[in-house]
């Protein structure tokens, strides 16, 4: 199983970006997607999540501008980044926690994609 993200890129504050992240494969199946952050120098950070049923979480920072969404018919997670600042700066990772027939269950994560907002 891999996972493949896209739609990063630069953009000015206040603007959008939409992040997608597709997970391929065979004969697996997808309980949690969400989408991680990190800036340089630190950590990285929950940004959201969303289970299989429709739960979401996101961090306190990001409430009000970005959205998650799943489309679990195309095993894709996106991240819809609205009203973005500087401080939003970062690599972003989708990640997934998927069952699998030869791996079981387990985390899988997105090669990362940039994201920079420009003051």
């Amino acid at each position: 199983v891999q996972l493949q993200a896209s739609g990063g890129g630069l953009v000015q504050a206040g603007g959008s970006l939409r992040l997608s992240c597709a997970a391929s494969g065979s004969s697996f199946s997808i309980s949690v997607m969400g989408w991680y952050r990190q800036a340089a120098g630190k950590q990285r950070e929950l940004v959201a999540v969303i289970i299989s049923g429709g739960g979401i979480n996101y961090a306190d920072s990001v409430k009000g501008r970005l959205t998650i969404s799943r489309d679990n018919g195309k095993n894709t997670v996106y991240l819809q980044m609205n009203s973005l600042k500087p401080e939003d700066t970062a690599v972003y990772y989708c990640t997934a926690l998927i069952r699998s027939i030869d791996s079981g269950t387990r985390a899988y994560w997105g090669q990362g994609t940039q994201v920079t907002v420009s003051s």
